[in-house]
């Protein structure tokens, strides 16, 4: 099981991985933060960006807060991290100013 640590900002413009925040990942949803919408949201990107069933994917902390732990099943923790490195949109513009 792979523990993942976000800091989650609801309400974006556009829903995206947005690189490392510290220790966690930085994660923009467009849902707001009603209702556990965000929550929701996030779960969901994050599902699609890992290649995991969402039902892979549990929030176990920060369910009213900004940063969250979710749990994975199914990916270990380094193809997790690949994973999202590559779908974040900081990783993404560095390798295009590379190009």
């Amino acid at each position: 099981m792979t523990r993942l640590r976000l800091r989650v900002s609801p309400g974006a413009g556009r829903a995206a991985i947005v690189g490392r925040y510290g220790e966690a990942w930085k994660v923009r949803v467009t849902a707001p933060p009603e209702d556990g919408r965000a929550n929701d949201a996030v779960l969901r990107l994050l599902a699609d960006v890992l290649a995991v069933p969402r039902n892979a994917l549990t929030l176990v902390s920060g369910h009213s807060g900004r940063d969250k732990i979710v749990e994975l099943t199914g990916v270990g923790p380094a193809l997790a991290e690949r994973r999202l490195s590559s779908a974040s949109v900081t990783d993404r513009s560095r390798k295009d100013r590379r190009s």
